[in-house]
């Protein structure tokens, strides 16, 4: 009797990529976890050759490569569009797509629908929600529709107007205790790992330390399971970066002087010359 080779399910790793379930194991064995923010073919390639754990199509985009003063412009179809590119270039790690403002406020179904298309469109294999309180019911939900949640509490891009802009959240005893309970919360509803952005590191430490998912660290200290940096602010493309972002390569000035040169070079006639001209 022959058997019908099985066909993977949304949920079904492919060959060589890291088991989502995997993550909480490295949490468990302490082995720090890699998050790098991409947005391209090439940036999820680049970030799979350096050996990440994961990508975030983040909708930062809207303020990296969009050039929007914020992340609410970003729209589903743009971040579609941005997922799909990178799930092209990255093989071994998880891609995470960012729901972006809009896409699941408004009920549980859209949120499905929306996260759904994530991963039949773009080829995702999970996606990153902001909040939690009223997102509480909307990791539930998507995971109970088969979609794996990462959740994102702390500076809340999306929502920093309300927060009072881009500021370090957690930093007085009632917020930082509302931040454990937010965390402890997330987790019960389901989701498989939880973002901390700009929260102090005593908080991110405790955190870390009541859950059993991992957390992912950005300008929240060292003792996160792991850290995440969006890959333009890494290679100093980017105009403006926070304080607790490092600059690993000073790309954005390569680049502007190759322009240069190239610019140079066309103005005196110098490009192309014959080695680059076809014969």
């Amino acid at each position: 009797m022959t058997t019908r080779p099985r066909t993977p399910g949304p949920n079904t790793p492919a060959p060589g990529k890291l088991p989502l379930t995997e993550l909480a194991e490295l949490k468990a064995r302490r082995q720090p976890l890699v998050m790098v923010t991409a947005y391209d073919a090439p940036g999820g390639r680049l970030a799979d050759a350096a050996g990440a754990d994961l990508i975030l199509v983040g909708d930062s985009a809207a303020m990296v490569v969009l050039g929007h003063d914020s992340t609410v412009p970003a729209t589903m179809d743009e971040m579609i569009v941005l997922t799909r590119a990178v799930t092209r270039g990255a093989r071994r790690p998880l891609v995470v797509a960012d729901m972006p403002f809009g896409s699941f406020q408004v009920s549980d179904e859209e949120a499905i629908r929306n996260a759904v298309r994530f991963l039949k469109e773009a080829g995702a294999d999970a996606v990153k929600v902001e909040g939690a309180g009223p997102t509480l019911s909307r990791v539930q939900a998507l995971v109970g529709a088969g979609v794996p949640v990462m959740a994102h509490i702390g500076l809340t891009p999306q929502s920093a107007t309300m927060l009072g802009g881009f500021k370090a959240q957690g930093r007085t005893a009632a917020k930082a205790r509302k931040l454990v309970d937010d965390a402890l919360a997330l987790e019960a509803a389901g989701a498989f790992a939880l973002v901390l952005e700009a929260v102090p590191a005593p908080v991110a430490k405790r955190i870390t330390e009541l859950l059993e998912i991992p957390t992912i660290g950005i300008g929240a200290g060292v003792d996160c399971d792991g850290q995440v940096l969006v890959m333009h602010d890494m290679l100093g493309l980017s105009d403006w970066t926070p304080s607790f972002v490092k600059n690993y390569a000073a790309v954005g000035v390569t680049v502007a002087q190759a322009a240069r040169r190239f610019a140079e070079e066309v103005r005196e006639r110098k490009f192309p010359d014959p080695e680059h001209s076809y014969r």
